[in-house]
């Protein structure tokens, strides 16, 4: 028998005082009834003696103090979780938004979920073709990786988190894949372009997607990556599938943060988010990963928008370093009409080079790949010197540089959202695009691959 409590002392924004409790611990479920008969829920945030701290996840609206009942259920937030959530709808806690049926669980899982074992993680090595020329050429995305992008205010990463939702698959026969994408504090119009774009394109039948609107509390913000992560969890490890895990966006998961912080009144840190801000991004980041023993993996996308397009700002900061790597959006580009516009120089996936090659994509990939950033960079520098000093300056050679960055950024980078190019695509289009430079300046590919490919009139990129 759950014991009551009609000991409400205070409550404040999101939380709530409960006084006189027993046997009461962190992360505890908790349930309040109104006078009217409503119900509430929460979870403890923090236990001192007799006193328990409860975190709503709804509104505090209508509490009563003397009159509301409080019951602790003894357990933490659970997911009823089942394989028939793939193609489905939910809120931020899990609950169907799709007028569908209710889901019958297979079990329930902690949303916390169990850190992994590092000695039990398989080290990531399996290449996943996103379709985008950018991503898989140059900053190649590996199967149990994670990959963030880093956007800005009003840059189109919602198109390129629906495009990579859309296109990825790993390669090779017999693989099952999902995605699992979960939405924070976006508008109900970025909810219905990414259910209209799923729904248009199919990708909804591989698909599990989380909802939380920008006027849904924020507490449920913050348990709105771990639904995510639970229900991927269960089709990775339990299920075999390979999983891609999307979640957009996180700078409003920390603003939730920060506002539950402030609310606690506790000590900022910087910018005001709370000082544990890294440790609870970690837990979130570490769920990707390969097990040994098991078949299936989770690899994630966290999209975040930068305040300011400050790479410096404490959320970008931390995630680059528990993350592997990052795709970063470029304003100036965007300007220009590239789409999807991002910045191949600053972007860097720190284990492109575990996915790539013999057996996975194609021999040439880490040859190719190096010469087109190589070629790329000294082609900017060489534009940048035509503006200084004017075109008549530069050498032969620095002009076929610069017009390789023009075509490169147009043809290479700029495919759009609705092009879906294999790697032997973008890996021909990578030869196609060497053949404006001489062939005396591709010096970091072997020689063996410049006969095999550059000579090659056959292979031809799409455009």
């Amino acid at each position: 028998m759950l014991k009551e409590y009609m000991t409400v002392r205070e409550v404040v924004g999101p939380l709530m005082v409960v006084d006189g409790v027993e046997g009461v611990k962190y992360d505890e479920l908790v349930e309040i009834e109104l006078v009217s008969g409503e119900m509430r829920r929460g979870k403890v945030l923090e236990v001192n003696g007799d006193k328990a701290m409860v975190q709503l996840f709804e509104s505090s609206a209508g509490i009563n103090l003397p009159t509301s009942r409080v019951r602790f259920l003894g357990k933490p937030l659970m997911l009823g979780v089942s394989e028939d959530m793939i193609g489905r709808v939910f809120d931020g806690m899990g609950t169907p938004k799709d007028k569908g049926p209710r889901i019958i669980p297979e079990k329930r899982m902690d949303i916390n979920g169990i850190p992994i074992n590092p000695v039990a993680r398989d080290y990531p090595s399996e290449f996943i073709q996103t379709g985008i020329s950018a991503i898989d050429g140059l900053n190649t995305l590996v199967r149990g990786q994670k990959l963030p992008i880093f956007s800005g205010s009003g840059l189109p990463h919602a198109d390129l988190a629906a495009q990579i939702a859309r296109q990825a698959r790993v390669l090779g026969s017999g693989e099952k894949f999902a995605v699992v994408f979960a939405a924070m504090g976006i508008t109900f119009e970025e909810a219905q372009f990414f259910i209209d774009d799923f729904t248009r394109t199919g990708s909804i039948d591989r698909a599990v997607l989380f909802m939380n609107l920008a006027d849904d509390p924020a507490i449920e913000r913050i348990s709105t990556p771990r639904m995510a992560l639970t229900c991927a969890e269960y089709l990775a490890y339990e299920k075999d599938m390979q999983v891609l895990v999307i979640m957009t966006d996180m700078t409003n998961y920390c603003e939730a943060l920060r506002e539950t912080s402030a609310a606690r009144k506790e000590v900022p840190g910087r910018r005001g988010y709370p000082g544990y801000l890294y440790t609870d991004l970690s837990t979130i980041y570490e769920r990707a990963g390969r097990i040994k023993g098991r078949k299936g993996s989770i690899t994630q996308i966290p999209i975040l928008s930068m305040p300011e397009d400050d790479k410096t700002h404490p959320i970008p900061d931390l995630t680059g370093y528990i993350t592997e790597g990052q795709i970063i959006l470029s304003r100036e580009l965007y300007k220009r009409g590239l789409e999807p516009p991002i910045d191949v120089l600053p972007s860097l996936s720190r284990l492109k080079d575990k996915g790539i090659g013999r057996g996975k994509t194609r021999e040439d990939h880490a040859d190719t790949m190096n010469q087109l950033f190589a070629a790329y960079a000294t082609g900017k520098e060489a534009k940048e010197l035509a503006v200084i000093l004017g075109e008549s300056a530069l050498s032969d050679t620095d002009k076929a540089f610069a017009r390789f960055a023009e075509q490169f950024e147009a043809r290479y980078v700029s495919q759009g959202y609705e092009r879906n190019r294999t790697i032997e695509e973008t890996l021909n289009l990578g030869w196609e695009l060497l053949r404006l430079l001489p062939k005396t300046e591709l010096k970091r590919i072997r020689d063996e691959y410049l006969e095999k490919y550059l000579e090659n009139e056959d292979i031809k990129g799409a455009d």
